[in-house]
């Protein structure tokens, strides 16, 4: 199985799904960070809609000024764009495989994709 994880190593959370993902020898992992390499518009949007949640619930407000922009409010276009602009917007770690995609908060969310 592959799995692809948009992963940021100063995140413990990350860092942890990462841990169970490498601990699995039929997990190919392909590790994206997301902070040098964001996706696109169209990626996360894509990423959201396979996950069933808004890119309102994707969006990181804890340590960011997300909710100081108004971005919890936006529309899903703004939100996305303010992603795309800054990627430590995104709250983390998504993981998709070909069983569909977690925000996997907590970690062991992940394991409902494997």
């Amino acid at each position: 199985m592959k799995a692809t994880i948009w992963h940021n190593s100063n995140c413990g959370t990350s860092r942890k799904t990462l841990a169970i993902l490498e601990s699995l020898s039929r997990v190919e992992v392909t590790v994206v960070e997301y902070l040098k390499d964001p996706p696109t518009a169209e990626k996360l949007a894509q990423l959201y809609r396979d996950a069933g949640i808004t890119p309102q619930q994707g969006l990181r407000l804890r340590g960011t000024d997300a909710a100081e922009r108004g971005l919890p409010d936006a529309d899903d276009a703004t939100v996305l764009a303010a992603m795309v602009a800054d990627p430590i917007l995104i709250e983390r770690p998504l993981v998709e495989t070909d069983k569909g995609v977690r925000l996997c908060r907590p970690q062991d969310t992940v394991l409902e994709i494997l």
